[in-house]
């Protein structure tokens, strides 16, 4: 009986852990190579979600093309993103980014109210995402088990990329020094451009997985999850790709077995995280899997 209960509870933190990363690793992946946190990131989560709701509703398209169509229109806004409020103060101080970040977020919500509306909108679950797998004494939707194995399939890709292309050696060169990697004739702009869209597509990733497990929409959809993915990155080590999918798996982890231990703290579960970024913090503050740096001023 506890086993059992203990493999439902594990699955849910899997599958909800994965859903951290997938999101996780946009912030992590910007952060890496501009040391710029994209605080609009959960926002651009949110935009894939609602995409995907009306190339399903309006446009009448079966929900396989609607998902490609939403990461590609995703991808591309996150490439407009970074070429409208990031670029431009590229060599402004920090704290000028962050702010255009902070001002691209809040924008973002807002537009998405006026255009979308702020009533809730049921999202169309596809019944192929519906159904219940029985395991044993294990009960699982179909869903839940799809999230960890894309999550897995993506990390993968990614990390070929990262470590075995052309372009993951140029990303490496900018995330180190992007001066020197201008002089080494890497267009820098390119790559900062294919990693905000790389970082978009993933975030349409889980913002259309996020919708087959909670099939409902609002403006406001991608604030906690996007700050909840924040603080997976930073407990993994920002900056560390494969830091970002071991904090958001870490993060889905307590947050379900502690809910499940302790029902009644149900209403406190937003505050793990940040229960868990301070415990972090204070023990290793570069996270899990990250290295001390210097930041440059």
């Amino acid at each position: 009986m506890f086993i059992d209960q203990f493999l439902q509870y594990l699955t849910n933190a899997l599958s909800l852990g994965s859903l951290y990363a997938l999101i996780a690793i946009g912030y992590t992946m910007v952060y890496g190579i501009l040391r710029l946190i994209n605080f609009a990131h959960g926002d651009v989560f949110m935009l894939g979600g609602y995409i995907a709701f009306y190339c399903i509703t309006l446009a009448f398209m079966p929900w396989w093309a609607g998902f490609i169509v939403a990461l590609g229109l995703t991808g591309l806004f996150g490439v407009a993103l970074e070429r409208a409020a990031y670029r431009p103060l590229r060599h402004s101080p920090k704290i000028s980014i962050m702010i255009s970040a902070i001002g691209a977020s809040f924008l973002m919500e807002n537009l998405a109210t006026v255009i979308f509306g702020g009533r809730p909108k049921g999202f169309p679950v596809p019944d192929i995402f519906n159904r219940v797998v029985q395991i044993g004494a294990v009960s699982v939707v179909n869903v839940s088990l799809v999230i960890p194995v894309l999550t897995a399939i993506l990390l993968t890709i990614l990390l070929i990329i990262v470590h075995k292309t052309k372009t993951g050696m140029a990303m490496r060169a900018v995330s180190t020094d992007l001066a020197a990697a201008r002089l080494m004739a890497i267009d820098v702009n390119k790559i900062v451009s294919f990693t905000f869209g790389t970082g978009s597509v993933l975030a349409a990733i889980g913002g259309v997985m996020w919708s087959f497990k909670y099939p409902q929409l609002n403006p406001t959809m991608g604030m906690i999850p996007g700050l909840k993915c924040f603080i997976a990155a930073v407990i993994g080590g920002i900056g560390n790709i494969s830091g970002a999918v071991l904090g958001g798996l870490l993060l889905g982890f307590i947050e379900i077995m502690v809910i499940a231990a302790l029902p009644t703290l149900t209403g406190y579960r937003d505050a793990f995280a940040f229960v868990l970024l301070i415990v972090v913090l204070l023990v290793k503050p570069s996270g899990l899997l990250g290295k001390n740096q210097i930041e440059k001023v």
